[in-house]
């Protein structure tokens, strides 16, 4: 990316932070901090925050500070997202929040090497660029984007990747989410080792 952000991670390209209930996939409804990074090169056509997608529209910050900002909240809960978070060292950012703390997710399409140190993992891959085995072997969570019916393949390939305890969600693209939510329902009811997430913010009308 063209932010010269150094390689510890002390700075780092902040798009927004906002506190917010989380809207999808295992942690849904609990209250987190979000911190979302800017820089992304997977390039997702149906992405809801292309914004993010160039990092130097978004400001240098100090990892201190926006872990001061973390700390003025309720939840001790952090997620970091993007963007594709993974892109910088997020080694110093997760170590000084959970100094502090507070508990540590991510969510990222694993496309490049884990760093961090953290307590969740959410794993949601993209066709664009394929997630690393290193991510996937260490993601508590699975989460895919279904966009049409071939998706449900793409699942598969990854709940394949992943450990035996990495929870399987299955998530419907909101363009296309009254098309595609019925056809999830059915996957799941027959097979049972799916869930079914929903981006819950958007029907509350939240962050």
């Amino acid at each position: 990316m063209a932010h010269q952000v150094p390689e510890d991670g002390t700075l780092l390209p902040l798009m927004e932070e906002f506190y917010t209930i989380q809207g999808e996939g295992y942690n849904t409804g609990k209250a987190a901090y979000f911190i979302r990074l800017g820089g992304c090169d997977v390039g997702c056509h149906w992405c809801d925050v292309k914004e993010s997608w160039d990092a130097e529209l978004h400001p240098l910050t100090l990892s201190d500070t926006i872990v001061k900002n973390a700390m003025q909240h309720p939840s001790k809960a952090v997620v970091v997202t993007g963007g594709e978070p993974l892109i910088y060292n997020l080694d110093y950012l997760t170590g000084q929040l959970q100094q502090n703390g507070i508990k540590t997710f991510i969510e990222t399409s694993g496309a490049y090497p884990l760093s961090g140190s953290w307590d969740w993992i959410c794993l949601s891959p993209k066709k664009f660029k394929a997630p690393t085995q290193q991510v996937a072997n260490k993601a508590n969570e699975l989460k895919v984007i279904i966009f049409n019916k071939s998706d449900f393949a793409f699942a598969e390939h990854h709940a394949s990747l992943v450990g035996p305890d990495c929870k399987l969600y299955l998530q419907p693209e909101w363009s296309k989410h009254q098309e595609m939510t019925p056809l999830i329902v059915d996957y799941v009811m027959a097979n049972p080792q799916w869930e079914i997430s929903l981006q819950t913010h958007k029907y509350l009308n939240i962050p």
